[in-house]
């Protein structure tokens, strides 16, 4: 038996000698048709190599590389992990298994193979590349740089590494050096679409809109089936404010990708602007499905219960944010929220500012100013810097200040921050001595056109809001630095010397808690006088009922207001509210503050909610409005003003923030003080007293326009007077501290 043993073993090692000499000949078609992307064909043969000689190296790696190229990503790392076990001296084999382990996430893994590739050949620029790829997403970019500077030098046309190399410069925020690797790219390899790509994003942070517009479309012409191109298109359009286009963009790019974490953020804020709720919360949610911790999402989702005037959630959900990541774009975003919520006194609003003005204080060098001309009554020079130089409600408090200024004395450049320009815009440009297009501007180049313009006082016109540049603020580019018109609550920066207001915005007792000093006006705010309203009768005189009217953001109605609304409109028999602004065209938003009203007893018919309409019907829409209901604790602005001019007085109660007695303090500066309450109880009283007097209101009705036009606040060109006294005493001091070695000195 032993000899019939042997001799079936000395048979069978001459049959494995004779097919591994066939499949010498026969591995060569397998590779053939390997490189023809005839991967069905690799595989079968490969396969059968296998069968017939289970060790063979070269049939085992490409087997692997036909297995990964279906995607079955487990079973290709099984292959060549048998491979490399066969043959550990292969630097390819250990260069693919590091693909396949990049691909299951598991770059630790693909490091070490990617290493041993390298050490067996040190030449070999797949694997350099390979490695710069996995450094990268171990976010280790100037390692990754390391890499692909090798390989290039090995190989100066290897495009692939130009790309990637410009990828890992962005993400050191390189971008003019990635630009420069882009273009290598598609020098070597015009169709690259990854290298289009990021030279479209590149090109966009550096505000290049034009040469990202171009490299997006470019790629798009070469792969419309890019979900990662749609959105970063969708990008750009919201950048420039081209929203209809964006959301088409987004949609195109979540057609293709649905979970796409770049274009449901896109979605979102998208979504937000134009007033669509529902589909900016289910974006959000989607984004919170697959990241619980994405600090995007939770805050986008803050700004969508602010819009239905949730104001504690969304603040809950940007705290919540902030625990993951202490960002100051997100604690500036909390200050604007602060001011909406009932319990945010001056204490908390401004000690949250200064924790802002810290961190950015802190991280921001300010610059170091030439020493100005010390004549204290020489011609100013006065920068605006806005976003807001547009149909905006901030626009409405700046632009009659700037039409009335005594260019003799002061010189007005306008520093718009804004891509969107319109007919108010044309109004700035023709009330500026100079205007700056710098919303294309970095917050150095903006401070360093500021100093070049020798801006002796520079206005913030934007506070908190969106949009607003105090970054450029705490580098000081200008000896004076001033805030006012827009959001005058505050910035907390160390750097800005004062706040415009007044004694009822912002009182004495709360003045020490603020990061500016205070300089006070006739009023926070003016606007333009609105001559043109026909004068209307008393509605309640023709309709039988009181009907009151809240022309608000919804964010600014809290469920406080509601309440004392709705206790007013119980004891005023048979009133009826309406509740104007843009976002009640969204029927989320609408059902939302419906519902609110419901649940404090008042039926929904006696709710007339309106949307979005042109200022002109607007202000038409006040003619239906026997008296107005300032919002609280956030008040009215430009709206409490409108509502005024249009003969309809409004019921203001002061709070305990600024943001909270901005009514009280238009309202009071037209003398109408017996309309400002203390109390809630004070509010519904004002309230039910006045509209029980129609001879009264009717008599408000016909004066108030003159009573506003002889007011210091509401003389437009007394207020500017008044303004111009600020910035001129605001010089004085600083050539008097300058000249004692002060400041500027």
């Amino acid at each position: 038996m032993q000899s019939s043993a042997g001799a079936r073993a000395f048979q069978n090692a001459r049959l494995q000698k004779k097919l591994k000499k066939q499949v010498d000949g026969v591995i060569a078609a397998a590779a053939n048709a390997y490189g023809q992307g005839n991967y069905a064909e690799t595989d079968a043969i490969c396969r059968q190599i296998l069968q017939a000689v289970p060790d063979h190296f070269d049939a085992m790696h490409l087997l692997g590389l036909c297995v990964q190229h279906a995607g079955r990503l487990e079973e290709a790392q099984q292959l060549l992990e048998r491979a490399i076990a066969v043959d550990p001296r292969s630097h390819e084999a250990h260069t693919n298994l590091a693909s396949v382990y990049f691909a299951l996430q598991k770059p630790e893994a693909a490091r070490a193979c990617q290493e041993k590739a390298i050490a067996l050949k040190p030449n070999f620029t797949p694997a350099l590349v390979g490695l710069g790829n996995t450094l990268l997403q171990l976010n280790q970019p100037a390692q990754a740089i390391e890499m692909y500077e090798r390989a290039i030098k090995l190989k100066p046309d290897y495009a692939d590494a130009h790309c990637n190399r410009g990828v890992a410069e962005m993400a050191l925020y390189r971008f003019e050096r990635a630009t420069e690797s882009f273009a290598r790219a598609l020098l070597f390899q015009p169709r690259h679409v990854e290298a289009l790509v990021g030279k479209g994003v590149a090109s966009m942070e550096l505000k290049r809109y034009g040469e990202a517009e171009a490299a997006f479309a470019a790629a798009l012409a070469l792969k419309s089936d890019s979900a990662k191109i749609w959105a970063q298109r969708g990008r750009l359009n919201a950048e420039l404010l081209r929203l209809e286009e964006a959301a088409a963009d987004f949609d195109a790019a979540l057609a293709l990708s649905p979970r796409l974490e770049v274009a449901l953020r896109g979605k979102a804020e998208v979504s937000l602007t134009l007033g669509n709720t529902a589909q900016a919360i289910l974006a959000c949610t989607t984004l919170l499905e697959q990241n619980p911790r994405s600090t995007i999402a939770l805050a986008l989702l803050s700004s969508c219960f602010a819009n239905q005037g949730e104001i504690a959630s969304a603040i809950e959900h940007l705290d919540a944010a902030l625990a993951i990541s202490p960002d100051p774009d997100l604690m500036a975003r909390k200050i604007y929220f602060l001011d909406f919520l009932p319990d945010a006194d001056f204490t908390i609003q401004q000690a949250t500012r200064k924790a802002w003005g810290d961190a950015i204080g802190a991280r921001v060098p300010q610059r170091g100013l030439a020493p100005r001309q010390r004549d204290p009554d020489r011609r100013i020079v006065i920068g605006y810097v806005s976003s807001e130089f547009r149909y905006h409600s901030a626009s409405f408090g700046l632009l009659p200040v700037l039409r009335h200024h005594d260019h003799g004395n002061f010189e007005v450049v306008c520093y718009s921050c804004s891509p969107t320009q319109d007919a108010v815009t044309a109004d700035f440009r023709s009330a500026a001595d100079v205007w700056v297009d710098a919303w294309q501007m970095f917050d150095d180049e903006l401070a360093e056109r500021i100093e070049a313009d020798k801006v002796d006082i520079l206005i913030d016109v934007s506070g908190h809001s969106s949009g607003n540049r105090l970054q450029v603020f705490a580098r000081k580019p200008a000896p004076i630095q001033v805030t006012g018109f827009g959001h005058a609550t505050g910035t907390g920066l160390r750097t800005m010397d004062y706040v415009l207001a007044d004694p009822v915005f912002i009182p004495e007792s709360a003045r020490h808690l603020l990061a500016e000093k205070v300089y006070d006006l006739p009023c926070l705010i003016t606007i333009d006088p609105i001559l043109d309203l026909p004068s209307t009768d008393l509605p309640m005189l023709r309709n039988g009922h009181v009907t009151f009217g809240v022309f608000n953001r919804v964010n600014k109605i809290s469920d406080e207001a509601i309440r004392v609304w709705s206790k007013v409109m119980r004891e005023v028999s048979g009133s009826k509210i309406v509740v104007k602004h843009t976002l009640l065209d969204d029927p989320l938003v609408r059902d939302g503050l419906l519902a609110r009203f419901v649940a404090q007893g008042i039926p929904e018919e006696n709710i007339i909610c309106l949307g979005a309409s042109e200022r002109s019907e607007h202000l038409r829409a006040f003619a239906n409005v026997d008296i107005s209901l300032d919002p609280f604790p956030q008040n009215g602005g430009v709206s409490t003003w409108e509502s005024l001019y249009a003969g309809v007085p409004v019921v203001a109660k002061l709070g305990h923030g600024a943001s909270s007695r901005a009514g009280g303090s238009i309202v009071a500066a037209v003398g109408l003080d017996d309309w400002v309450a203390e109390d809630d109880e004070g509010y519904v009283e004002i309230a039910r007293k006045f509209a029980s007097q129609p001879e009264h209101l009717a008599k408000l009705r016909a004066e108030l326009p003159a009573r506003i036009a002889a007011s210091a606040a509401g003389n437009v060109e007394v207020y500017t007077r008044r303004v111009e006294q600020g910035y001129r005493q605001f010089w004085r001091d600083y050539c008097v501290a300058a000249s004692k070695g002060g400041e500027g000195a």
